[in-house]
């Protein structure tokens, strides 16, 4: 009993101060910031533009498209159609296995884009919508691996 009671002491000292700053956290992450603590990504078309540092020619017809209520995702990467499931909590984003179509590419470059694209859906594990129409496929380690546009540039 007695060290119960001596937690308690203990604990009240500190509980106050911790639960001020995630107050205060709460309050600055959530209201005044203008940031949406989940940020949607379901309805538009995201047109690839960027694959890690290297920008994807304009002609690129490589797209994905989300869509919530199925929880698939579907589109085109660059040559073969593409599908697949995803989650998204929050900004974790997890797609699974893609599927695709299984046309030949009559552009070597444009094959390769394809499958890094495919690649990079696949390792992707959140996201952050970088401005408008602008979303960034992050990896694991917090890497950009991809910058998609809803306006295609």
């Amino acid at each position: 009993m007695r060290s119960f009671a001596r937690l308690a002491r203990l604990s009240r000292g500190t509980a106050l101060p911790a639960l001020a700053t995630a107050a205060l956290l709460t309050a600055l992450t959530g209201c005044g910031s203008g940031i949406s603590l989940d940020e949607p990504i379901e309805g538009p078309a995201w047109r690839l533009v960027q694959l890690s540092d290297e920008p994807v020619g304009p002609n690129s017809d490589a797209l994905v498209q989300f869509d919530r209520s199925s929880g698939r995702i579907s589109g085109s990467g660059g040559c073969n159609r593409i599908s697949g499931t995803y989650t998204r909590s929050g900004v974790t984003l997890k797609i699974g296995q893609m599927a695709s179509t299984r046309m030949a590419c009559a552009d070597p470059a444009r094959g390769a884009t394809e499958a890094q694209f495919i690649s990079v859906l696949q390792g992707t594990t959140s996201y952050r919508l970088a401005g408008p129409g602008r979303l960034v496929l992050l990896d694991a380690s917090g890497r950009t691996v991809a910058t998609l546009s809803t306006s295609g540039r």
